[in-house]
């Protein structure tokens, strides 16, 4: 399944699109089905409160996690560059300053986070009783969080080493390790929130022994001492780049609280669990589009710096034909099958009565978020990275916070969930407007030359 570059400029793109998307999909998948199966084990096995606490923990670990993604993306960004023009020397002085900045910071965030763990569980909404088992399952987690933090930032550093394969099977240990020690510490040791946290934890911890194995016997970053040692224009040029990233995860974490502590207002408890179900499935059920567009990225991003802009243009509405045609197949199972779906996850009956039709509602403009995800991901493909960022954050830091924090005033909690898909429908209008503009004035060739 491995591609070239030049494969990337002169191949067929359905064809590249297949080589691209489908090991960035098995990954997904993978992460998706953990974070699934891990939500169906505690909403059968502990209760459907439980739902509800790792709904609150999870966006904490993930935000304080996201630093090792934001330092890996933009380090690993500065590191492709620096092997390209065969300045190891400066590759290697940027892998230890990565290790060190996700290190060292993820650290001052987990401390934060055990000196004021009940202000930041209430602060992501462990309001009522959400807040015993939200402590239950927040303090072995947020001591395993720097270990997640090195993991990500170690995945994208493999990938820069162009050994994507080791990516992917980083990606799929800690999903079996989470699933059979839920198994055993939650079904047979009966240890409830803390076991679940517990798994989880043991999880990331044996993600990092793998990434650590890989980086001593595979990879070709051999550091020494002197590695480790700051240095200031690194440093500047890996946060610089790590930015866009981490203000990706901050916008969704700002998302979490606002949706969190709306939903108890407006619902109680059962709202956050509602919530909490549905937020697994937009997940796990879009890792094809997302896959997609994960493909889709090196295939434009090459093709644009080779000036081959027929070649964009034609990854571009393929990326969205292809990605549209599966959110639509989605949106149809999930229209069709809701309930039992929901009924997978918990035996509360006042959840499953409700859940349903929020999770249609949330999942009713899929069909159309094709062009927003491949939209935004060709112009970061393309080193537009202001209007990327714009883009990216279009949905939920433009539109669905605004108006998840309007909305139920007048409508009560379905303006939560019908405010999903009109921030779906307004950031693909944005989209849709600047990425036409782009095609029609951009991406021109003619036979007389580029444009």
């Amino acid at each position: 399944m491995a591609v070239t570059a030049d494969e990337l400029g002169t191949q067929d793109i359905k064809k590249l699109l297949i080589k691209q998307a489908v090991p960035s999909s098995i990954g997904i998948l993978f992460m998706s089905v953990n974070i699934l199966i891990d939500t169906i084990f505690v909403g059968q096995w502990i209760g459907s409160l439980a739902i509800a606490a790792v709904t609150v923990v999870l966006p904490i670990t993930f935000l304080i996690s996201s630093l090792g993604m934001a330092i890996g993306v933009g380090g690993g960004s500065v590191l492709s560059r620096a092997l390209g023009s065969n300045h190891k020397e400066k590759a290697l002085h940027v892998f230890g300053n990565q290790i060190m900045m996700t290190f060292l910071l993820s650290s001052v965030f987990v401390f934060f986070g055990v000196f004021f763990s009940d202000e930041m569980l209430l602060l992501f909404g462990a309001k009522g009783e959400i807040m015993k088992p939200a402590k239950e399952f927040f303090f072995p987690i947020i001591l395993s969080v720097p270990f997640l933090a090195l993991c990500m930032m170690g995945n994208n550093i493999i990938r820069a080493e162009g050994k994507a394969k080791f990516a992917m099977i980083a990606m799929i240990i800690p999903a079996f390790v989470n699933i059979a020690l839920d198994i055993l510490f939650i079904k047979v040791m009966n240890l409830g929130m803390f076991g679940s946290a517990l798994a989880s934890a043991i999880s990331y911890f044996m993600c990092f022994v793998f990434v650590l194995w890989f980086f001593v016997f595979k990879s070709e970053l051999k550091l020494k001492a002197k590695h480790f040692e700051f240095k200031i224009p690194i440093v500047r040029e890996i946060t610089e780049l790590s930015f866009v990233t981490f203000s990706r995860q901050g916008v969704v974490s700002i998302l979490a609280i606002i949706i969190n502590h709306t939903l108890y207002t407006y619902g109680g408890e059962h709202s956050v669990v509602i919530y909490g179900i549905i937020s697994r499935m937009l997940m796990f059920a879009l890792f094809p589009i997302l896959g997609i567009t994960q493909g889709f990225l090196p295939i434009a991003g090459f093709n644009y710096g080779a000036m081959n802009y027929e070649r964009v243009k034609e990854s571009v509405q393929l990326s969205i034909k292809y990605a549209a045609f599966l959110a639509t197949l989605i949106f149809v199972v999930i229209l069709i099958f809701a309930r039992p779906i929901v009924a997978i996850f918990t035996t509360d009956s006042l959840v499953i009565a409700q859940t349903p039709e929020a999770l249609r509602w949330v999942f009713a403009a899929s069909p159309i978020i094709s062009i927003q995800l491949i939209g935004a991901a060709y112009f970061q493909a393309a080193g537009k990275a202001k209007k990327a960022l714009l883009l990216t954050l279009s949905k939920q830091g433009f539109f669905l916070i605004p108006l998840v924090l309007i909305l139920p005033n007048f409508l009560g909690i379905f303006g939560v969930w019908i405010a999903f898909p009109i921030a779906d429908i307004l950031s693909t209008i944005l989209t849709g407007y600047f990425l036409k503009k782009e095609m029609n004035t951009k991406l021109i060739q003619t036979t007389d030359g580029i444009l």
